[in-house]
């Protein structure tokens, strides 16, 4: 008979031993579990703290406790202890503060609390890594130093315990060495630990010898090299210009802050100017020098073939329209790259002027810098210990009178700086043109996906932002002070990133005039309602038509992503892209959405609610499914910009506004009122303002780039976006009108138009607080019933009735039928 066997079943057996380990390896990783550590560090810290604090007062008597306590009863000992936090409290005390470390015990707690509040907060107050280097090196030096002071003191003290056993024993041990020599040991060890600690060679001026600067490689910045060494070259009698991108820095005396200007001018140290290097203006996708159009096209050409063909199993959208050409930046006007340069004798004059204002006010300052921008010179103060800061911001009008210069703005402090600015607009401003910052490779290599060019810092650095991030923008500015061309500039940005099958527009103009140059653009990046003739919105009732079709959008938008299982635009094309949706089930690629509206005030004076409420459920809701909206008025004011609309854009952009009143309403901070027009702005975003310079795009220049676009070939028709149906009754054909079913505020409405004389919608909407549709039904039956004429266009209608009386007459003579 063969031998039975059995085989054990070490698959089960390994997984049992493998199921311990990982058990064992996730209760560490376990949130909980980080979470528990770190409260108890915190609370360990506190406790600490206050026995330490204790055993300072009640050491002595709790000392024949804490060293027999483990020769007695514990329940004894404890009633015995004085300590505020019983028999562990003054153990605690006893070990860390008599038996090690002394008084430098004191510095454990604060270093359990940070890291506690690191784990638990995921905050740091400061770099745990840092606090323990600083909490180890001072635990040891301190004690030895304290311990060595107790060694030399004759005789017995009651302060004994400073240095604690530790600190006592080595500090015997090094005076056995050295002798007086300790106190020298300790000196040294303390300065080289805050030389590698604080890095404070450069306090003391320690940098590699200045270069000579030879020229520059290129007119603009090298604004994505963080790496560049500074270059300081002395400020000399032959070159004595500087560029706009250069940091100028003064040395201030304190002693002589006290003398007359002249005294100070004499005294000022000689100056060093840094010079970042140059951003090669050369584009991603683009020659450094095209030779002709052609070539340029040819090599675009030939990047998106290759495209293609590396993604031939891919859907690609852009196939459809596989021959449009990117507009060519050589399409912009290249204005001269010589920039405007600012005189050290300008620096100076401003430089004595601020700080001669200072020294009236009492105000004394320790070092200037000044940074000097395309617009701006911002002048970077420290003032002396045991100066307020709200004393200097007190000063704005002061120091803007002294320097007899308009938009000075003071920053204090600078966040992120223990510093406060001081901004000076320069006599001669540099023209920031869009050729310069569409050809610089910040912009062409950003892989954003909704990159807008914003303008330049006051440090000369080019700033983009992703409107697919901020999500929405709202703009401010008076008339005549840039806004029309940071909108030209927004969209020209986002015309030379995108493919048309990417990006559609959504432009209301309700002036009429601003965006009618992007009409050429409609079969290639204009979205707009079913059967309207025109793309760009400028009637107020297609206004509020496209606006609910664009929640219409959004919903059904919405629909798609939870079909596929998706949190955002980004994830459901990328599924598309790779086939993983069914376009049969109705799925399609989705282009991004940007709705821009030139001037809102209008909108809101004529159809109010009809209008914010659109507005305010697309910016709360349309950032994941890809609408974003762009938003200006040049009338800031809380009827115009409400709460409900000013809650869901997180990000505004402000330029020269009227008063500090407009500037608050948009900001929430003033500052606007001060800027100095010409594209000047002030950015808010993420609670910090942003002072750059918009760069300046010219009429023709949008015509030129909306002309090359237009005259290439295009889908069929611009964008349809869905349907909406409105209430009924919105019809204008005034032979539907019933007259037996009249609104309620009919009669009310025929007053007002009868006693103004005025057969306007805009009437009846401000008198009697109506919606814009409401008004229109109004309208319709007041004509019917023959007491206004026809619609004339732009007119108001024509009031049939002249007085009251033939008013009433008429109202009866309704009621009667």
């Amino acid at each position: 008979m063969a031998e039975k066997t059995y085989k054990s079943n070490t698959y089960k057996k390994a997984k049992k031993t493998q199921q311990k380990k990982m058990a064992s390896i996730s209760f560490y990783k376990d949130k909980r579990f980080h979470l528990a550590g770190g409260f108890f560090l915190i609370v360990l810290s506190l406790y600490l703290m206050i026995a330490f604090i204790s055993f300072i007062f009640t050491g002595q008597a709790d000392q024949s406790v804490a060293e027999a306590v483990f020769d007695t009863d514990l329940k004894a000992s404890g009633l015995e202890i004085e300590n505020w936090l019983g028999l562990i409290g003054a153990l605690a005390g006893y070990l860390f503060i008599y038996r090690w470390f002394g008084l430098a015990s004191m510095l454990i707690p604060p270093l359990l609390f940070i890291i506690g509040v690191k784990i638990v907060f995921k905050r740091e107050l400061v770099s745990p890594y840092k606090a323990f280097k600083f909490v180890a090196f001072f635990l040891i030096w301190t004690s030895v130093l304290l311990g060595y002071l107790v060694f030399r003191q004759e005789g017995p003290s009651p302060w004994s315990f400073l240095g604690g056993g530790v600190g006592f024993e080595l500090a015997v041990l090094s005076d056995g060495l050295m002798g007086w020599g300790t106190i020298l040991l300790l000196i040294f060890t303390l300065l080289v630990f805050l030389i590698y600690f604080f890095n404070i060679t450069t306090f003391f001026h320690l940098k590699s010898s200045s270069k000579e600067v030879t020229g520059m490689e290129a007119p603009f910045p090298r604004l994505n090299d963080t790496s560049t060494p500074e270059k300081n070259v002395p400020l000399t009698r032959e070159n004595d210009n500087l560029y706009d991108d250069e940091s100028y820095s003064f040395d201030v005396d304190s002693s002589k802050q006290s003398s007359s200007k002249k005294d100070n001018k004499s005294g000022t140290p000689e100056l060093e100017v840094d010079f970042p290097e140059v951003e090669d203006s050369s584009p991603s996708g683009f020659p450094a020098e095209p030779e002709s159009h052609a070539d340029y096209q040819l090599e675009v050409e030939e990047q998106r073939e290759e495209k293609i063909s590396s993604h031939m199993e891919n859907y690609d959208p852009t196939l459809d329209l596989s021959s449009y050409r990117y507009p060519n930046p050589e399409l912009l006007d290249a204005y001269d790259t010589q920039k405007v340069k600012v005189t050290k004798e300008e620096l100076e004059n401003n430089k004595d002027n601020i700080v001669e204002t200072l020294i009236n006010f009492k105000i004394g300052i320790s070092s200037i810098k000044a940074t000097i921008g395309p617009t701006v010179t911002l002048y970077e103060i420290v003032p002396e210990a045991g100066i307020k800061i709200s004393k200097i911001k007190n000063l704005e009008d002061d120091i803007a009178l002294s320097l007899a210069a308009l938009g000075i703005r003071i920053i204090a402090p600078i966040p992120g700086k223990g510093t406060i600015g001081i901004e000076v607009p320069n006599k001669n401003r540099e023209i920031v043109s869009m050729n310069s910052v569409v050809m610089t490779d910040r912009f062409m290599k950003s892989n954003q996906e909704l990159p807008i060019i914003l303008g330049k810092t006051v440090s000369n650095e080019l700033y983009i932002a992703d409107l697919a991030k901020m999500p929405h923008i709202l703009i401010a500015g008076a008339t005549g002070q840039g806004k029309s061309v940071g909108l030209n500039v927004l969209i020209t940005s986002l015309i030379f990133k995108r493919h048309p099958s990417q990006l559609k527009f959504v432009l209301i103009d309700p002036k009429k005039v601003e965006l009618t140059l992007y009409n050429k653009l409609e079969r290639h990046f204009l979205a707009k309602i079913p059967n309207s003739d025109d793309a760009i919105i400028t009637d107020t009732k297609k206004v509020i038509y496209t606006l609910n079709s664009l929640c219409i959008e959004m919903d059904k938008r919405y629909d798609l992503l939870k079909e596929a299982g998706c949190r955002n635009i980004k994830e459901y094309n990328h599924k598309f892209v790779h086939r993983k949706l069914n376009p049969q089930q109705g799925h399609r690629f989705l282009p991004y959405i940007v709705l821009i509206i030139d001037e809102l005030a209008d909108l809101m004076m004529t159809a109010g609610k009809e209008v914010e409420n659109p507005i305010a459920r697309l910016a709360q809701l349309a950032r994941a499914i890809g609408i974003h909206l762009v938003v200006a008025t040049q009338r800031p004011s809380v009827n115009v910009i409400t709460g409900i609309i000013k809650a869901n854009f997180p990000v505004r952009l402000s330029f020269r506004v009227t008063s500090k009143v407009d500037s608050r309403t948009i900001l929430d901070t003033g500052g606007a009122e001060q800027l100095v027009g010409q594209g000047d702005t002030l950015l808010s975003l993420n609670s910090e303002l942003i002072r750059l310079q918009c760069p300046f795009i010219d009429t023709h220049e949008v015509d030129e780039i909306c002309d090359f676009i237009g005259s290439q070939r295009g889908y069929e028709s611009a964008y349809v976006l869905p349907e909406f149906i409105g209430e009924e009754g919105d019809s204008s054909d005034v032979t539907e009108v019933d007259l037996k079913n009249r609104d309620t505020m009919f009669e009310d409405a025929a007053r007002v138009i009868v006693h103004h004389q005025q057969g306007s919608t805009s009437l009846i909407q401000r008198k009697l607080k109506l919606g814009y549709n409401r008004a229109g039904r109004i309208i319709d039956q007041l004509e019917a019933a023959g007491i206004v004429g026809p619609f004339e266009g732009s007119k108001a209608r024509e009031v049939l009735i002249q007085d009251d009386y033939s008013l009433e007459q008429l109202l009866n003579n309704l009621d009667n039928k």
